[in-house]
C-alpha cells in the first residue's frame, strides 16, 4: 500500500494543482492549434504531449485522492467531489485522442483535396473543441466540488 503523504501533506492537496494547470494549458493549446495556424505550427507535437501529462496525471490524482477519502469523515460534500473525480480521465482521454488527431491530421491533410479535406478539418476542429471546453468545464466542477468539501463550514 502506498502512503500518499509528502511533507506531512496528502499528495491529493498536492498534486490537485498540477492537474488544474495542465488540462486547462493543454485545451488552450487544443484550441490555438485549432484555430490558429501560425500557433499550431509553432506549438506542433507539444500539445498533444500535454494532454498525455495530463491524462497521466488525472488517474494519480484519482488514486491519491481515493486514499485521502478513506481518512476523512464521510461526508456528502467529500462523497460528491469524489464521485466527480473519475469523471475527469473521460474528458481527458477524449482531450489526448483528439489533440493526436489533430496533430496527425494537419501534418498529413496536405495530401487531400476539396471536400475531404475541408470535412475532415471542420470534424477534428469540433472534436478538439468539445473535448478542449468540456474537460475545462470538468476541471471547474470538480475542483469546486472538492473546495466545497474541504471549506464549506470550515472558515
Amino acid at each position: 500500500m502506498i502512503d500518499w503523504v509528502v511533507g506531512g501533506l496528502p499528495v491529493h492537496a498536492l498534486i490537485v494543482h498540477l492537474t488544474v494547470v495542465i488540462i486547462p494549458l493543454a485545451a488552450l493549446c487544443a484550441l490555438l492549434a485549432a484555430f490558429w495556424p501560425a500557433a499550431r505550427r509553432r506549438l506542433g507535437i507539444v500539445t498533444p504531449l500535454l494532454a498525455l501529462v495530463a491524462l497521466l496525471v488525472v488517474p494519480v490524482t484519482i488514486w491519491a485522492g481515493q486514499w485521502l477519502q478513506e481518512r476523512v469523515a464521510p461526508t456528502p460534500l467529500v462523497e460528491h467531489h469524489a464521485a466527480l473525480g473519475p469523471l475527469m480521465l473521460w474528458w481527458v482521454i477524449g482531450l489526448f485522442v483528439a489533440t493526436v488527431g489533430q496533430y496527425i491530421w494537419h501534418r498529413t491533410s496536405h495530401r487531400l483535396n476539396g471536400g475531404p479535406r475541408i470535412v475532415g478539418g471542420l470534424l477534428i476542429t469540433f472534436v478538439v473543441v468539445v473535448a478542449a471546453v468540456g474537460s475545462v468545464v470538468m476541471v471547474a466542477i470538480i475542483g469546486e466540488a472538492g473546495a466545497a468539501s474541504v471549506w464549506t463550514g470550515n472558515f
